[in-house]
C-alpha cells in the first residue's frame, strides 16, 4: 500500500473530494462546518519544527513527525512572488501531513493555507487517513515546481511528487507497508493559489494524477 493509498472502501470518499477540486471553480469559500476539527491522538512520535515561511508572522507552527520528510524543489527562484507562493505551498503539504500525523489534531495549518473546494478536499483526505487507522512515513519529494502569476491576480503552480520511498504505517501495529517503486509512485499537481487579505497563499483547487507520465524517473 503505497503512501496516500488508501485501503479500496476509502478511496472512493476521497477520491469523490478530488473530483470536486477538479469540477469546482475554486472561488467559493467553505462553510462553518466545512472547517474540520481534528481528532487528538494519543500515540504520536516527538515532533520537529518545519521551515517558517515568509510573510505574516502569526502563520501556524507546523510540526512533523522525525520520520516524516518533505523535500521541496526548487525553494526559490529569486522573483519574491513567486517564492512566497512556493514558501505557502510547501506548508500547505506540510500542513496535510501533520494532520495525518496528528501534530495538528485541531487542523489549524490545513485551515490556514486552503479555503473552498482545496479545503474540503484536504479536510477529506486526512479523515479517510485516520478512518483507515493509517499514518505516513518516509520521504516524499516535490519536484519541477513551476509558477505562473495569472492576470486575475491568482496564481497557478504545477508539480510532481515522487512518492517512492514515503508509506503507510498503521497506527495501531506501527507495521510499514512497503512496496517497490512502480508508476503510482509518482503524481502530478495542478493547483490554483489565492492571496487572501492576511498576504497568505491559499490553496483553493488541486488536481492530482497518479501515474503521470511527466513524473516518472
Amino acid at each position: 500500500m503505497k503512501r496516500r493509498t488508501l485501503p479500496v472502501a476509502a478511496v472512493f470518499a476521497a477520491t469523490a473530494a478530488l473530483m470536486l477540486t477538479a469540477c469546482g471553480s475554486g472561488d467559493e469559500k467553505p462553510k462553518a462546518n466545512n472547517t474540520i476539527a481534528g481528532v487528538d491522538q494519543s500515540e504520536k512520535e516527538s515532533p520537529t519544527p518545519s521551515a517558517t515561511p515568509s510573510g505574516t508572522s502569526d502563520r501556524p507552527k507546523i510540526e512533523l513527525p522525525p520520520d516524516d520528510k518533505l523535500v521541496f524543489i526548487p525553494e526559490k527562484t529569486g522573483n519574491a512572488v513567486k517564492d512566497a507562493i512556493l514558501a505557502d505551498n510547501a506548508e500547505r503539504m506540510r500542513a496535510t501531513d501533520a494532520a495525518i500525523a496528528g501534530t495538528d489534531p485541531k487542523y489549524v495549518a490545513l485551515n490556514f493555507y486552503n479555503s473552498g473546494r482545496a479545503l474540503e478536499a484536504a479536510s477529506n483526505w486526512v479523515e479517510e487517513f485516520k478512518a483507515a487507522g493509517l499514518t505516513i512515513t518516509g520521504t516524499v519529494r516535490y519536484s519541477d515546481r513551476r509558477v505562473t502569476l495569472n492576470k486575475d491576480g491568482t496564481a497557478s503552480l504545477t508539480y510532481c511528487a515522487d512518492e517512492s520511498k514515503g508509506f503507510n504505517k498503521n497506527l495501531k501495529t506501527g507495521k510499514i507497508d512497503v512496496i517497490p517503486p512502480n508508476k503510482d509512485s509518482y503524481v502530478s499537481y495542478s493547483t490554483k493559489l489565492e492571496k487572501n487579505s492576511d498576504g497568505v497563499w491559499q490553496t483553493t483547487r488541486i488536481i492530482s494524477k497518479r501515474g503521470a507520465a511527466q513524473c516518472q524517473p
